[in-house]
């Protein structure tokens, strides 16, 4: 049941450490969830990126659907990346629980502007979606993109976050950060769980955790990937004609490979 979906994902940001992968469709959220996964999330890049479009281009509708797509395939919590939460948060959100998700991030970058929006525009976008998740049981995590951007500025990210926890987020992240004393830093000052995007030679999970960073997530990562298999054995096939790269299908039993 969603209830219980819910109060899982609650309470995994209790305490410890844990890995939230994040699948870019069903297959791979069924896959990440018999390797162990304690909960999944979506991922905007790697969603869009199985339409055939770049990041911040999949529509609300699309994104409801690929939703329940996903929390139908599985049984652990799922988590959305539901950007900026579109026109409408409050109704985007709303939408997004009735789909089956156990949490939701909305984002400060505006793609429109090409730019970060003001701390007080942000947290009113938060605060619109606090009160339907809190009606909903569901973790609200708030994000600041200045690190994806080129601005730096920890103090303004921690001031940031802050003010989105002050307007109901749950839990926090600052994707892009990487040095540990900075994460340190940020996980002393918000008040609330932190969400850190692993990224390759980035800290280890382990690392993370000696921080105090109660969540690690993977963005596009494993998209890219799955996608990156997946060019290098048609790229062998079709220019050597051989496709030693291909080792059948990952589901137990699957006679994939043959059809």
């Amino acid at each position: 049941m969603i209830s219980e979906a819910r109060a899982r994902f609650r309470d995994l940001h209790r305490s410890g450490t844990f890995v939230l992968p994040n699948p870019f469709d069903a297959g791979s959220a069924r896959l990440l969830q018999s390797l162990g996964a304690v909960a999944v999330a979506t991922t905007s890049s790697g969603f869009a990126a199985t339409l055939g479009r770049t990041d911040q281009t999949v529509t609300a509708e699309e994104l409801i659907g690929h939703v329940r797509a996903l929390a139908g395939a599985v049984s652990v919590p799922v988590a959305v990346d539901a950007e900026r939460g579109y026109d409408d948060v409050a109704a985007t959100v709303e939408a997004l629980a009735e789909a089956g998700a156990s949490g939701v991030s909305i984002e400060d970058y505006d793609p429109a502007a090409d730019a970060i929006e003001t701390v007080d525009e942000a947290a009113g976008r938060i605060a619109a979606a606090a009160e339907v998740c809190a009606r909903h049981g569901m973790v609200l995590t708030g994000r600041s993109e200045n690190h994806l951007y080129g601005v730096t500025d920890l103090d303004d990210t921690i001031v940031r976050l802050r003010a989105y926890a002050a307007a109901g987020a749950g839990c926090v992240y600052a994707p892009g950060l990487t040095d540990l004393g900075q994460i340190r830093r940020l996980v002393g000052a918000v008040g609330v769980p932190v969400n850190v995007l692993a990224l390759h030679g980035g800290p280890s999970v382990s690392d993370l955790a000696g921080t105090g960073v109660r969540r690690v997530s993977t963005g596009g990562s494993l998209t890219w990937a799955a996608y990156g298999g997946m060019v290098a054995a048609a790229t062998e096939l079709l220019q050597r004609g051989t496709l030693t790269a291909h080792r059948g299908s990952p589901f137990s039993g699957s006679n994939d490979m043959l059809t």
